[in-house]
């Protein structure tokens, strides 16, 4: 295991690396033996880091539920990142793609909760119970550490995006919000443009079987920690589409059937 000097100096790294606006060389060159509890350890020092710059935690996101990326990173589990209030950007709107490093899109599922969830026995029905609404979501990806170096061609490793907030970067919400009783969210699906041209489709079925399945994850991860899902969170519950790759002029849209459309453009 890291120590907590190696585990803080890491964690500045990667706030400096966003600050500058630079990427830096994944933290396994430097640390090929660490595991995932030191990750998870620089992705906590990182987002202490930036509540001491006023930010706030407004939830927090799921990654790596599909069997395709699992399989690309060489595990069995998913990831997860904290959501930032600095994160959440309008439906719509214009994002600046120079404050983000190598930016992607991907198509989800939000979950914003109405009531408490807590524990390692947390089941897709109380998440169903627990939850307000469901609404149509982009998480907006970038990658402070490189994802292949562009000297070497190291690729970067799951300890490296856990590290880095499991990517995370941005969230956008928007579309019709849905009871999550009131359709088979397995079903919810998405067409995903690209400058008006169709990039990506899938179903939030990819997403564990059920979106809610994501949901519990999180929960049963968090639950030894004494940690709770609160009231008011927003939870994304994992990309049901590959990441698209954007750029300066780039406008992406999700067209999600009886619960809307999405969009975002990058000046």
């Amino acid at each position: 295991m890291l120590t907590q000097d190696e585990i803080l100096a890491a964690a500045m790294d990667l706030y400096h690396a966003e600050q500058k606006g630079k990427q830096i060389d994944p933290v396994t060159l430097s640390h090929p033996d660490m595991g995932m509890v030191d990750a998870y350890a620089i992705q906590s020092a990182w987002v202490n880091r930036k509540i001491e710059d006023g930010r706030k935690i407004v939830g927090y996101k799921i990654g790596l539920t599909s069997r395709a990326m699992q399989r690309v990173m060489k595990i069995e589990t998913p990831d997860y990142g904290v959501l930032l209030d600095d994160m959440v950007f309008a439906d719509g709107g214009d994002i600046k793609t120079s404050d983000f490093l190598d930016p992607q899109i991907e198509v989800e599922l939000a979950f914003v909760l109405k009531e408490r969830l807590f524990g390692e026995d947390v089941t897709p029905e109380q998440v169903m119970a627990a939850t307000d609404y469901v609404i149509p979501a982009f998480e907006l990806i970038a990658a402070r550490s490189y994802r292949v170096h562009p000297d070497t061609g190291y690729t970067r490793t799951v300890f490296d995006t856990i590290s880095d907030n499991a990517a995370n970067a941005g969230i956008i919400m928007g579309g019709k919000k849905v009871k999550p009783g009131d359709m088979d969210l397995r079903w919810a699906g998405a067409i995903v443009k690209l400058n008006g041209v169709i990039e990506q489709t899938g179903l939030a079925a990819a997403v564990l079987d059920h979106p809610a399945n994501g949901i519990c994850w999180i929960a049963k991860r968090f639950a030894p920690h004494g940690i709770a899902l609160e009231p008011g969170q927003v939870l994304l519950s994992g990309s049901f589409t590959a990441p698209i790759k954007v750029k300066a002029g780039d406008s992406v849209t999700a067209e999600y059937g009886v619960l809307g459309d999405i969009s975002v453009n990058f000046t």
